[in-house]
């Protein structure tokens, strides 16, 4: 499912015009975006959790050239599902 699938599955299942219910999907993307932006973990209940992860850098290799190349550390987002969430996959 990509993203104009899941407004027009949002627009069928809540009767929404199909123009509020991108404006919903995005308005969540945004405020979900912001929020781990800011620091800040977002928790669904029986979904999961968002969170920011902090990755450490390091020495790596350039795999073309050989060169040893410095990484530097990062932030990257993670989701954990919640278990009412794993539950219904099983």
């Amino acid at each position: 499912m990509n993203k104009n699938d899941l407004i027009q599955r949002l627009s069928d299942h809540t009767g929404l015009g199909k123009t509020d219910a991108a404006k919903a999907v995005d308005g969540v993307f945004e405020l979900i975006a912001a929020a781990l932006k800011g620091g800040e973990e977002v928790r669904l209940t029986g979904f999961g959790v968002f969170v920011v992860s902090t990755r450490a850098g390091g020495k790596g290799r350039n795999p073309q050239t050989g060169e040893e190349i410095t990484i530097k550390p990062s932030k990257s987002p993670r989701f954990r599902p919640g278990k009412q969430l794993k539950d219904s996959l099983n």
